[in-house]
């Protein structure tokens, strides 16, 4: 069954929150701290449709207690709700809480990241979810307790939502079944795996579960007893042999005994183990002991025995399972296990991550070591999230094959592109440590810097006194430097040694383009605020190594010497659209472009009325003298064309390789400013597409403009970011094909 604890109702906590507190088994010095926090949240919640937050935030607490989780923890709890439902910004949680509470309760929102995993019909992740995964794992490696804490809230939620309708409650069952399960069991957590596997499973199969617990009730009090003298019995032969330690009865979940039925093949009454007792002893060896006390007095089954002592599960799980034959025949299970093995079975990570308040930064007392055990069981945990091998691979290659983990000699979390170097890290860890490093360790041992870091590494830079790097660093061919943002620094940094160099080339680089604009030297000015340097000089410099790029330079200098109206500016672009338009030729079609019913080079054309890209799903009409005609498959003429005549639908694809153009007409909608057209035309330049021709239409009463821009685009892909680029101008309220 569903593990039950001794909830407060938030009606206890609201009237009297003393005394909510002192239920909770806190020392008086705790109880001073979250009373003084409940005080703050509560001054917070501006009107009573948000009280219910704090609802949440009390019975995370009481879970989060039973956990012996500490007071940051549980101050965290009290805040996530507030910070989770935009009642208060990350910002004022910075203001009104220790750094350390308010990188945790940060923490527990970027778990929202998780959702990223769910199987949307397998649909592609998007980028922002990838970054939102991304920020969720990093927390979690820095900090366990953020996952605590969400998974506190999934089982408040699971509670909360009896009365909700059946489709709320079997997408959030789904969610949890899915992905929240099965963490906590990757981490050890029992006391929060089995409430969540329970709760989702009432939702998702209530027939069967209220069936199950039916069977389990309906013999309760016979077989509490029935076990109630086994225990005595085994008591007895403890306290013979002279062994420390207890026994006692434990609760079956419902969960558990499904799954079990199901995987066997049997039915509820040829289960072993509904009948179970738990043995807790003080030594290892006494688990042995106690095991050969219980298998002398009563007969066991010997398929039935498995020892997770000598042999721990993935994650860390460890305990002796025999199934023994008492009285009457009856099969019952026995876990026989140290106190130890109780608690990080019962609080897996939970029971290892001991944290102490006022310790610098609110770090973990432990090092790197354990964080990248930590780091091994959430990767392995990707393995257990769905049965959907799609959703895997995407999050592999989405956010493990591309990024690698690694840490510093103190256990702090380093996210670096994959194929990274030693060097790659040091630059990444700051600017001077790169250009005095001279080695790396991994693990204790010197490694080359051309080693390709792997997840879970610890690196150690050696490092000299003077900066040095060298040259050969910068030769791609040699393997030493990946990432482009250390490449980047190297390269700068060899810059800056041939300063006078780079500022004489620089000038006079910059004193001939502005002949060009009827400037001189002495209008450079405005530009050092701009480029943020210090002086002219520097804007010389910069030009003459490259960090700062002539044109954009010469272009902002222009623009603020012989700044154009916005009418001018709309009427410049529109001649240069016209001057694009007429020197441009569109590409020819390659003839195997598009493959028909499985055959290239079939005389085809695009059909107007949708304009189809590559990526888009399409089918081919034959037409009368004219090829094929090719549409997208969503098109309204197409589906006209196949009800009138289904003989003539073919299937088409796009063939693997293409390189010509399609062309494509965009309707933008937005209300009418000046300026818009030449916002749009420099968007669609900087994104180096071809524009064939642009029609504007105002509406002088609505102040609205339409803009049909017909352009040239290969791929959906090109398309979509199009698109998604043009909405986010100002004033755009709509953008759309024709």
């Amino acid at each position: 069954m569903v593990s039950v604890r001794d909830t407060h109702f938030y009606q206890t906590a609201q009237k009297d929150p003393k005394k909510w507190v002192t239920t909770l088994g806190l020392n008086n010095q705790d109880q001073t701290s979250l009373l003084s926090n409940y005080k703050k949240t509560i001054s917070l919640c501006k009107t009573p449709e948000q009280l219910p937050l704090l609802e949440l935030g009390t019975e995370m607490v009481e879970i989060l207690v039973t956990l012996n989780m500490d007071m940051d923890t549980l101050n965290a709890a009290l805040v996530f709700p507030l910070l989770d439902n935009n009642i208060i910004d990350q910002e004022q949680v910075n203001e009104e809480w220790p750094n350390r509470i308010a990188k945790l309760v940060k923490g527990a929102v970027d778990m929202e990241g998780i959702r990223a995993l769910q199987n949307q019909g397998g649909t592609k992740i998007s980028a922002s979810q990838v970054d939102n995964l991304r920020h969720m794992l990093l927390a979690m490696v820095e900090d366990v307790r953020a996952v605590v804490i969400k998974l506190a809230e999934r089982i408040c939620c699971l509670r909360q939502v009896k009365g909700a309708d059946e489709e709320h409650k079997v997408l959030l069952a789904q969610e949890i079944s899915d992905i929240y399960a099965p963490l906590a069991n990757r981490l050890g957590i029992g006391q929060l795996k089995w409430e969540l596997e329970d709760l989702a499973f009432r939702y998702l199969e209530p027939t069967i579960y209220k069936k199950i617990a039916k069977q389990l009730d309906e013999k309760r009090i016979d077989r509490e007893n029935y076990i109630q003298d086994f225990v005595s019995r085994v008591k007895d032969s403890l306290e013979e042999m002279q062994i420390q330690g207890t026994a006692y009865g434990r609760p079956k979940h419902i969960y558990s005994i499904y799954r079990k039925m199901q995987k066997k093949n049997l039915k509820f009454e040829e289960l072993f183990d509904v009948r179970a007792v738990r043995v807790v002893v003080e030594k290892l060896q006494d688990c042995y002991a106690a095991l050969g006390a219980i298998h002398t007095q009563w007969r066991h089954i010997p398929s039935e025995f498995d020892d997770y002592v000598a042999n721990p599960k993935p994650n860390g799980y460890q305990s002796i399972h025999t199934i023994v034959l008492g009285d009457q025949g009856k099969a019952i299970e026995v876990q026989i296990r140290t106190q130890k093995m109780h608690d990080d079975a019962e609080l897996g990570v939970a029971a290892h991550w001991k944290y102490k308040e006022g310790s610098a930064g609110g770090k973990a007392a432990g090092g790197y070591e354990e964080k990248i055990a930590w780091l091994r069981k959430l990767l392995a945990w990707q393995e257990d999230i769905s049965d959907t091998d799609n959703l895997v691979d995407e999050v592999r290659s989405q956010v493990f094959d591309d990024r690698v983990y690694v840490f510093t000699p103190k256990g702090e979390v380093m996210d670096l592109p994959a194929g990274s170097t030693p060097l790659d890290f040091a630059y990444y860890v700051h600017s001077q440590i790169g250009h005095r490093c001279i080695g790396a360790k991994i693990g204790n041992n010197i490694v080359p810097f051309t080693y390709k870091l792997k997840t879970g590494d610890q690196v150690e830079i050696l490092t000299q006194k003077e900066p040095n790097p060298s040259r050969d660093w910068l030769n791609p061919n040699l393997g030493y430097i990946h990432a482009p943002r250390a490449r980047h620094k190297v390269a700068t940094w060899f810059r800056k040694q041939d300063r006078d160099k780079n500022e004489q080339a620089g000038k006079e680089l910059l004193e001939a383009e502005l002949v060009k604009i009827k400037l001189k030297l002495g209008d450079v000015t405005p530009a050092i605020e701009r480029f943020n340097v210090s002086n002219v000089e520097d804007v010389y410099a910069g030009i003459g190594n490259g960090d700062l790029r002539i044109n954009q330079i010469v272009h902002f200098l222009d623009d603020h010497y012989h700044k154009q109206t916005l009418e001018e500016q709309d009427i410049a672009a529109l001649e240069a659209l016209e001057k694009r338009k007429n020197n441009f030729t569109p590409k020819k079609s390659e003839g195997n472009s598009i493959i028909i019913d499985g055959v290239g080079n079939l005389m085809h054309s695009i059909a107007r009325c949708c304009q189809p890209i590559p990526g888009e799903e399409i089918e081919g009409y034959i037409t009368q003298g004219r090829g094929i005609s090719v549409h997208r498959k969503q098109c309204e003429q197409l589906a006209d064309l196949r009800e009138a005549h289904p003989e003539r639908i073919i299937e088409a694809t796009w063939a693997e390789t293409y390189s010509s153009g399609y062309s494509l007409t965009l309707r933008v909608e937005a209300l009418d400013r000046n300026g818009l057209l030449k916002d749009v035309t420099t968007l669609l330049s900087n994104e180096k597409v071809n524009v064939l021709a642009v029609h504007t239409q105002t509406n002088t009463k609505k102040q609205s403009a339409t803009l049909d821009i017909s352009m040239e685009i290969h791929n959906s892909e090109e398309s979509d970011r199009i698109i998604g680029k043009l909405q986010q101008l100002k004033e755009v309220l709509e953008v759309r094909r024709l």
